[in-house]
């Protein structure tokens, strides 16, 4: 029989954590890279002086914002595919809600991340505790208790005892590829240094394998007499691409097959941009490119997307009107949407296969050689875009041209919200998955300098590009604090639009005129538009309080100098510039549906309702003609 050894919860985790390990194709590594913190009552006594204990065993970083801390942990979990993450431990009370947003982020990016926020009292002996939320009709609810929804897994552990259970289960939806999200488990900061005999084997290593499934033979054979048949196919590739490593598979059946591909925000890089089958980006924030090729399709082989709004340009992109869809996707619920052929299974093995069953069959030769001149025409735009000269006031696509020219193969470039990530979708020159790291599942404001320290923190070899807007850095820039303190080296591109350029563009679009989004004083005559004089916030100077290298270039060449000299800094270095957000990038025949108001507004108003309501009409269901099983 197997011994027991006696340890407090916190000990117990920490041991735990350590011994977990991925396992893909034979190659191990830990899944635990260590443990984010910020501690507070609730966690310093239990997990905080575990950690301090078994400080060899198990890497601890403090961070300044928990839900930053969430956000390194998402960002590393990406740029290792899954395969490793960080787990993430707070106080009670306000220190674990901050984490509710990186939850949610994690779950909806379907990246594994561990929660571990500090609970009350299980034993209620001192009564309420300080930042206790009462709920007079469920004494036992917690704030924890609003990780529920945005969890992939959430369990409380009341009873030491209940600590294996719980950890096993985390484990088991961490390294799932179709279930993976955020896992939490809530520790009362009782239990946390209770000490318990827990069994030995709990402690020893464990391998999560996490596996390659082919989808069901005949549905295989179904996909490819439809892939046959198909005198327009395409295929989009989205973020199961990437995470189940299958870039070189997808390259090799684009070219066995002749069938051009376009790329989601997650799944940009599948192909190098210059391959003549790659039409870059798809849908609302796509190339033209790829959105006309999308609407002649007559079959579109969907790999590792879950189709989301943008990705269908609110499902008026495919416009044939018996336009079929086989998709390939590790997660059932993807591999259904639109009705289509479902492929459930790893898209690496599942693309292999297809390309065997395939063997000899191309698509007709005008769906290759169309590709391939939409690809060059494509790269001549985004080379005019990149060419606009203006200073010391930037268009942000020569600012994003610069960054691109200055970043060396097998550099990254992390953003995630405002009117950044739609152009970068657009116009980064991508050659791999892993140099394009965008949030834009949630696309949540904060994310890009956190996000970016996980990204460098899971490959210190590659040099990473944090591209960020003045309402994001607003958010999260205490977060260079953690860079320097950690020596995790990136450069911060600062982008000054002086408000949020993304939103006012929208606004402008549905008739709003860009109310509330500028950084200005209220007018004199008290006005809901604050539309006085700008605020004057020096961004600038606000990173150089940091006590980082601060650049200010004044033309594009200045910028690209900057650029260079912050890639080849040993330290985190900011580049500052403003840009003007009036200056943007087209649409490029694509549409997102936002809701115009049906009444009221100015006489103009009319003709956005109008031009809203012709767009409407394009919007179809997207279910496959005829039962693709038959």
């Amino acid at each position: 029989m197997s011994g027991t050894v006696r340890l407090t919860v916190g000990q117990a985790v920490v041991r735990f954590l350590a011994a977990q390990r991925s396992v893909r194709d034979g190659a191990e590594r830990p899944f635990f890279a260590g443990v984010l913190g910020i501690f507070g009552h609730g966690n310093v006594a239990g997990l905080g002086q575990a950690l301090l204990a078994d400080e060899q065993r198990l890497r601890y970083v403090p961070a300044r914002n928990e839900q930053a801390m969430v956000h390194i942990a998402s960002g590393y979990a990406k740029a290792t595919n899954r395969l490793s993450t960080w787990a993430c431990t707070s106080s009670i009370g306000p220190g674990a809600t901050n984490m509710v947003t990186g939850a949610a982020l994690a779950t909806v990016n379907r990246l594994p991340v561990l929660l571990l926020p500090g609970d009350v009292f299980a034993t209620r002996r001192p009564g309420t505790v300080l930042q206790q939320l009462e709920d007079p009709g469920a004494p036992e609810t917690s704030v924890n208790d609003a990780f529920r929804p945005v969890c992939r897994f959430w369990d409380r552990v009341w009873r030491a005892e209940q600590l294996p259970a719980a950890l096993l289960g985390a484990m088991r939806v961490l390294t799932d590829p179709a279930e993976t999200g955020a896992a939490c488990i809530a520790l009362p900061q009782d239990v946390q240094a209770e000490a318990w005999d827990f069994p030995e084997e709990l402690f020893s290593e464990r391998r999560w394998v996490i596996p390659r499934p082919l989808p069901d033979e005949a549905l295989m054979h179904r996909a490819v007499d439809l892939l046959r048949a198909a005198e327009r196919p395409l295929v989009v590739a989205g973020g199961g691409v990437r995470y189940s490593e299958a870039a070189a598979a997808l390259r090799a059946f684009a070219e066995a097959a002749g069938i051009p591909v376009a790329e989601t925000q997650a799944g940009k890089g599948a192909l190098p941009y210059d391959h003549p089958l790659s039409l870059g980006a798809m849908g609302a924030t796509g190339t033209f490119a790829a959105n006309r090729v999308a609407a002649d399709a007559d079959l579109v082989l969907g790999v590792g997307t879950r189709f989301s709004d943008f990705t269908t340009a609110s499902r008026t992109a495919f416009r044939d009107p018996g336009v079929t869809f086989v998709n390939v996707n590790v997660a059932a619920l993807d591999a259904h949407k639109h009705a289509g052929l479902a492929l459930v299974g790893d898209a690496r093995a599942t693309l292999d296969a297809l390309r065997g069953l395939l063997d000899g069959w191309s698509a007709p030769t005008a769906v290759r050689e169309r590709a391939a001149e939409l690809n060059r025409e494509w790269d001549e735009e985004v080379a005019r875009l990149y060419a606009r000269d203006q200073a010391p006031v930037f268009a942000q696509s020569a600012v994003i041209g610069a960054v691109n020219a200055a970043a060396a193969p097998g550099d990254v470039v992390v953003c995630a919200a405002g009117s950044l990530p739609g152009d970068l979708h657009k116009l980064w020159r991508a050659r791999e998955p892993a140099e394009y790291h965008l949030e834009y599942g949630y696309s949540c404001m904060g994310y890009e300098l956190p996000g970016g320290m996980g990204v460098r923190m899971a490959d210190p070899g590659r040099e990473v590009f944090v591209m960020v807007g003045d309402g994001s850095w607003l958010m999260m820039s205490g977060e260079l604090a953690t860079a320097i303190q950690e020596g995790v080296k990136v450069v911060v591109v600062l982008v000054d639009s002086a408000g949020y350029a993304s939103i006012g563009a929208l606004s402008d679009s549905v008739g709003g005129g860009r109310f509330g989004t500028q950084l200005r004083r209220r007018g004199a005559d008290g006005r809901i538009g604050l539309d006085g004089e700008p605020l004057g916030i020096d961004l600038a100077a606000n990173a150089a309080s940091f006590g980082v290298p601060v650049l200010r270039p004044q033309s594009v060449a200045e910028l690209g100098e900057a650029l260079a000299a912050a890639r080849a800094a040993a330290e985190t270095t900011v580049v500052y510039a403003r840009t003007d957000p009036l200056v943007g990038v087209p649409g490029y025949e694509s549409w997102w549906d936002v809701p115009v108001a049906e009444t009221g507004g100015p006489p103009e108003l009319d003709r956005v309702r109008d031009e809203y309501a012709k767009a409407r009409e394009a919007v179809r269901p997207y279910l496959t003609p005829t039962d693709p099983q038959d």
